[in-house]
């Protein structure tokens, strides 16, 4: 299955917004819009593209009504996402949905492009765990790439597999918080060129890497 969202924020108008496949979207406040699953997605094999734009002085809060369950299809383990945000001048974006859980021995691979005018503010969260319960055989990766201005700002690649099983991440930009490092934990918060910040948790279960995010 090929599932295609695109949404449009405007200032002081409703959205614009078209789906297809998959996902549905529901605006559930004035600047805000969650996504609701209309099919079992994704599946081995299957393809998710969004693409996201936020015009100059307009704010949208992007989240999901529930976690995403990847999946293997019968001959197909692998299955993508990709996330295209753009983010005009004093504009804001956050995109915060609920964990990504890569179920049997699905390989879900995720990529989001961020392209931000410095005047925007872009947040961007990933929480994601390797299998339901005792499951272990799951993959996933992850590309964010992140450009301020036409600049490149970040490139940053991830994965996941049995030994490291969950990830907690969130860009922030622009954030002045300074870098910090966890002593007891695979956790850090970097603090990058372009005046924004990368943190970065991975760790045996969801409870314990959100635990090491509230300790930076």
């Amino acid at each position: 299955m090929h599932t295609d969202v695109c949404i449009i924020a405007r200032r002081g108008r409703t959205p614009l917004i078209r789906a297809t496949g998959g996902l549905a979207v529901r605006q559930t406040g004035v600047d805000r819009v969650h996504l609701i699953s209309t099919a079992a997605t994704p599946l081995g094999g299957d393809r998710i593209s969004v693409s996201v734009q936020v015009q100059a002085g307009a704010r949208l809060h992007l989240h999901t009504v529930a976690a995403t369950i990847a999946l293997p299809a019968r001959h197909e383990t692998v299955s993508d996402a990709e996330w295209t945000l753009d983010v005009a001048d004093e504009a804001e974006l956050v995109v915060d949905p609920l964990p990504t859980i890569v179920a049997a021995d699905a390989d879900h691979r995720t990529r989001t492009h961020v392209h931000a005018a410095s005047t925007a503010r872009v947040t961007i969260g990933e929480t994601v765990q390797i299998g339901r319960h005792t499951e272990g055989a799951g993959r996933w990766s992850g590309r964010l790439h992140v450009d301020v201005d036409g600049a490149a700002a970040l490139r940053h690649r991830l994965e996941l597999d049995r030994s490291r099983r969950a990830l907690v991440s969130r860009f922030v930009y622009p954030d002045p918080r300074p870098s910090a490092v966890s002593a007891t934990a695979v956790a850090a918060r970097l603090d990058l060129r372009c005046g924004a910040t990368l943190t970065t948790v991975v760790a045996a279960s969801l409870a314990e890497a959100s635990s090491a995010v509230a300790s930076l």
